[in-house]
């Protein structure tokens, strides 16, 4: 009852604004000659305020008064003898706006509304949120408000609010659920990655330090490495980041979903995808290393080197090496657009640009690959983890 008692009045008052200036008519145009008369009335006494105060000499206030006075007389004798027309309404405008306008509205509240839903506060809301992210974050953000002290409500927030972009929230959230329970390699992990999102991407020294307190619980954690190794990339260190990265895909297992941009990152930085020994001591005939065949990688894809342009990036000093990169992001991207059916492709591509600092052209490039394999996919999801990954922007992507 109370809602439609808030519409009634809420539709008067709409009713009432765009009313006035219809039944106001001709009556503010009124009497505008004699305003004008008045006004001239009063020049005339100000000029004998100034006549008398010394301002201006007798022959200039003759002027002056002639002047006035002529056109006081003007405006006297052009005021109309009869009396003023009566305000002309607008009879069919004003039905329209008391009638017509409320019963429109009425009518698509009614096909597009649901009159017939009770109120729902948003206390009953926080008792039974349901499948309501933004209220279940509510709740807990009420419960973490009462007992701030509770490590497990922390540590179960934090990656909520990474998944949904508030960064700076997480980061909070991580750093209080180190200190209250404790470090861990996934909370350690989790609090890098939402520094890396708020540096746009970038590892920063803290992220490198929290990393590197993660390897100490976990020496053969491969996001942590993974990221150690990308922050030697972006610091100018290729050869330095290229063995990490080699290091990491020989450790890791032959169907690791992270190993074709472990693999992209050896061929960024001068390294070869298929140039491991397999009889060396310690080589993991499936890693990556091993060969196109064991890796999974397809030496004829489009952006992949060719042993020639490995052979040729050896040899290279840093900048000439960056330009040979650039050619060979470029030549991927020109491909893909020929034939957009290859995930493998926009993975590297997005990632190549978000590594070359290019965050314009790796959102290009997200839009496009989403184009090619929809959000509602499996490839499409892995493009926006990964575009989150990076800190690419993914609003409107997937318009």
């Amino acid at each position: 009852m109370l809602f439609w008692i808030l519409v009634a009045a809420l539709t008067a008052a709409l009713a009432v604004i765009l009313l006035y200036p219809l039944l106001r008519g001709a009556k503010a145009a009124d009497n505008i000659r004699a305003g004008e008369a008045a006004v001239y009335r009063d020049q005339l006494r100000e000029l004998d305020r100034d006549l008398n105060g010394g301002l201006i000499t007798p022959e200039e206030a003759d002027y002056a008064r002639a002047e006035i006075g002529r056109r006081l007389i003007a405006v006297s004798a052009d005021e109309p003898a009869e009396t003023p027309k009566p305000a002309r309404h607008h009879h069919f405008t004003e039905a329209f706006v008391l009638l017509v306008l409320p019963v429109l509205g009425l009518c698509l509240y009614l096909t597009t509304g649901r009159p017939d839903l009770p109120s729902q506060p948003l206390e009953a809301r926080l008792e039974n949120p349901g499948n309501d992210v933004a209220v279940l974050i509510t709740k807990a953000e009420r419960h973490l408000a009462e007992k701030p002290d509770d490590g497990k409500g922390w540590d179960v927030l934090a990656p909520i609010y990474f998944r949904t972009m508030r960064v700076n929230d997480a980061q909070v959230a991580y750093r209080n659920a180190i200190r209250l329970l404790g470090p861990s390699p996934v909370r350690l992990d989790g609090l890098a990655e939402t520094l890396m999102a708020v540096s746009d991407g970038v590892v920063t020294e803290e992220a490198r330090q929290v990393l590197e307190q993660s390897l100490t619980l976990e020496p053969d954690n491969p996001r942590a490495r993974f990221y150690i190794a990308l922050s030697m990339e972006q610091a100018g260190r290729p050869n330095e980041a290229r063995q990490a990265f080699e290091a990491l895909a020989k450790q890791s297992p032959a169907d690791a979903p992270w190993l074709p941009l472990v693999n992209e990152h050896i061929a960024m930085n001068g390294g070869a995808k298929s140039g491991a020994d397999p009889a060396a001591p310690g080589a993991n005939p499936a890693a990556p290393g091993a060969g196109p065949a064991a890796s999974g990688a397809n030496p004829a894809a489009p952006g992949n080197p060719t042993q020639q342009d490995v052979a040729a990036a050896e040899t290279m000093s840093a900048g000439d090496r960056q330009q040979m990169i650039r050619g060979m992001v470029d030549s991927l991207d020109a491909k893909l657009s020929e034939d957009p059916n290859n995930f493998e492709g926009w993975v590297r591509l997005v990632r190549s640009y978000a590594v070359l600092n290019d965050k314009d052209r790796a959102a290009g490039a997200l839009k496009r690959g989403l184009a090619a394999f929809p959000p509602p996919g499996e490839q499409g999801r892995q493009l926006l983890a990964l575009a989150r990954e990076l800190g690419i922007a993914t609003e409107g992507a997937t318009q």
